[in-house]
């Protein structure tokens, strides 16, 4: 019987499984979601790292960073690492790294492929932004509660 690095017991941390879902992807792939998690928790090191979405599809789950509410998820797809920011509409793009999703009306994506360079200062930028929407008290127009 093949023993596989999807199984992760209840007790390891969601660090630990990030850990292991980067290592499920010993190619470029798991390099890259490294490389983003590492300028994620740069950004703001007040970040809390989780793991949802577990399902058969996805055993391992979905890596998910949190500040008052989901800043951006990663997902390792067969030709990219996608970094979805779920309030990504209402964040301001100067630099253009949103390259999919783009026609969603709350989410916006950025799709990184074998051999793309990641721009760190801009991405930081991007994730502080999705920070501000969280801990800000102005919510999106449709969903102003009070």
């Amino acid at each position: 019987m093949k023993t596989s690095t999807n199984s992760f017991p209840e007790g390891n941390s969601p660090s630990q499984q990030i850990d292991a879902i980067i290592m499920e992807s010993a190619d470029w792939r798991g390099k890259t979601l490294s490389q983003l998690r590492s300028i994620i928790k740069k950004a703001t090191p007040a970040v809390t790292e989780e793991v949802k979405w577990k399902k058969p599809s996805k055993p391992s789950g979905i890596p998910v960073w949190s500040h008052d509410g989901i800043v951006c998820i990663a997902d390792i797809l067969m030709n990219s690492v996608r970094l979805t920011f779920p309030k990504g509409a209402q964040i301001n793009d100067p630099m253009k790294l949103f390259n999919t999703r783009l026609d969603s009306k709350t989410v916006r994506a950025i799709d990184f492929h074998e051999g793309d360079s990641v721009d760190e200062s801009a991405l930081i930028t991007l994730i502080n932004e999705a920070i501000y929407l969280n801990t800000s008290k102005i919510r999106s127009k449709g969903n102003q509660n009070g």
